[in-house]
């Protein structure tokens, strides 16, 4: 009673004019909930066919009209359902890539308040899974499901997750009852008792049922074993077969280009003489040489 006693008294204030009331969640939404999204046309003289809905990219940074039916990730497949009043837009988000929906008249400036609705802003929450990775080593690699160290050694892993709020993030190993509240699990000198399998948690700090884990296993090797058992050995060793093969691949290329343009060379050579197409000289013309004996009659060549 009390909403459509407002939109009653809005009706009234802008009174001859095209008013457009967008509606929708009020509170924030976890991601890949249904999100219903409403506009009404508070006027009369105009038609809800010429009204439509727009959401703002934070990609594009820019306005874009949403379709009647459309196949877009994060959308889905959505028909807009129209009545003589309203428009309804019920979406299934996968990812907060838009900041706010609003509808607008077809054909006129959409910054006119008697042709646009207000800015309808919709919080998301959500919480990406979580990313391991180590200091001074590249992501490219990944991070193995298990680190092989030698004794003695220090074991620095850092873990992040994106999310929209910043979450917690601690640490535990299975089989013991320490926990580790920070990001970064460090290990000064590891030896055999280090060995097990390692957890980050990451939690929302809204919403407890946001959560996600990401583990790995570290094993502590001898001292006395070799540089290629490591887990760092392995990245050297993968790095290195990766760089002499696109070497061999670049070389091979290069050999066969230089191969090919020399046998274009070759063949590109002007036409052998033909003897029989060579015009002859006589004694008596002017090209001839002159000589003291011989028939002057017969072509020299």
């Amino acid at each position: 009673m009390k909403t459509l006693l407002a939109v009653l008294v809005i009706a009234l204030v802008h009174c001859g004019s095209a008013i457009l009331v967008i509606r929708g969640p009020t509170s924030p939404v976890l991601e890949g909930e249904l999100v219903t999204v409403e506009c009404l046309l508070l006027d009369s003289e105009y038609n809800i066919s010429n009204v439509r809905f727009e959401y703002f990219s934070n990609y594009k940074k820019a306005w874009t009209g949403v379709r009647e039916r459309f196949s877009f990730c994060g959308f889905g497949r959505q028909p807009i359902e129209r009545t003589e009043d309203r428009l309804t837009l019920s979406l299934r988000p996968g990812i907060s890539f838009y900041d706010g929906f609003r509808c607008v008249t077809e054909g006129t400036n959409a910054t006119d308040p008697d042709h646009a609705s207000e800015l309808l802003n919709v919080a998301f929450h959500y919480l990406r899974e979580p990313q391991l990775s180590r200091e001074g080593y590249s992501r490219y690699y990944g991070f193995p499901q298990v680190l092989s160290v030698r004794a003695g050694a220090k074991v620095m892993v850092n873990c992040s997750a994106t999310s929209s709020e910043e979450p917690s993030i601690s640490w535990f190993k299975e089989g013991s009852d320490w926990i580790l509240p920070s990001s970064v699990l460090t290990l000064e000198k590891v030896s055999t008792i280090d060995e097990g399998q390692y957890t980050c948690s990451v939690q929302h700090p809204t919403i407890p049922s946001l959560s996600k884990t990401r583990s790995f296993n570290i094993t502590v090797l001898s001292e006395q074993a070799s540089w290629y058992q490591t887990s760092d050995g392995w990245i050297f060793l993968t790095t290195l077969v990766t760089a002499m093969t696109c070497l061999l691949v670049i070389i091979l290329a290069v050999s066969v280009f230089l191969c090919r343009r020399a046998k274009k060379i070759r063949t590109s050579k002007g036409p052998i003489d033909d003897h029989s197409q060579k015009k002859p000289i006589y004694k008596s013309s002017t090209e001839s040489v002159p000589i003291t004996c011989g028939d002057d009659k017969q072509p020299l060549v």
